[in-house]
């Protein structure tokens, strides 16, 4: 019993680790942009790839819903996944599940905390800005293209926390998807 203890200890503080190393992260490149440039401004790093300084009221790549209301319960609705997942997370550790599953877990998790921080701090509470600066333009659609003729490719700024989602939710997916399949049965 105390091996299982001392495992479960110490794969949540690798777990922690990585989440606190992620938040850290993100809010250092969104401290180096809100420091070193001014909104609106771009830095061409490549032809494929700028950064740029955006202040997002909405929610990840740009999108938005509801107005004041609507960032109102999208913030709100970040607390209480991150609630969630490290409730879940912890059962999870207890039971000795897949280390990839719980990292797939955490990067969603610290993605999401990375943005709650945004939207505290910078603003008004709950209403902030999330501070945006990646863009990858890989290339323009022909003009023929319906709907999409002319315009970029890949067109939304993003952050390091909107990554850290994505990156976790697609990993979980493709190769974590047996544990989501076993836990429902």
């Amino acid at each position: 019993m105390e091996g299982i203890k001392n495992t479960v200890i110490s794969r949540g503080r690798i777990l922690l680790t990585i989440g606190i190393l992620l938040v850290v992260i993100d809010q250092v490149i969104k401290i180096l942009v809100m420091n070193c440039m001014t909104p609106g401004q771009q830095i061409d790093v490549f032809s494929w790839f700028k950064i740029c300084y955006v202040e997002n009221i909405g929610m990840a790549y740009g999108l938005k819903f509801g107005g004041v209301v609507g960032k109102v319960a999208l913030s709100v609705f970040r607390i209480v996944l991150v609630v969630f997942l490290v409730r879940w997370m912890w059962k999870l550790l207890k039971r000795e599940v897949r280390m990839g599953v719980l990292v797939g877990l955490t990067l969603i998790t610290a993605g999401a905390v990375g943005n709650i921080i945004d939207c505290l701090y910078n603003g008004t509470p709950l209403l902030g800005q999330v501070v945006d600066m990646f863009q990858f333009p890989l290339f323009h659609w022909p003009d023929w293209v319906p709907l999409l003729g002319g315009r970029l490719f890949f067109e939304p700024v993003f952050n390091f926390a909107d990554s850290c989602v994505t990156c976790g939710a697609i990993y979980l997916l493709l190769f974590q998807w047996r544990f989501f399949t076993k836990e429902s049965k």
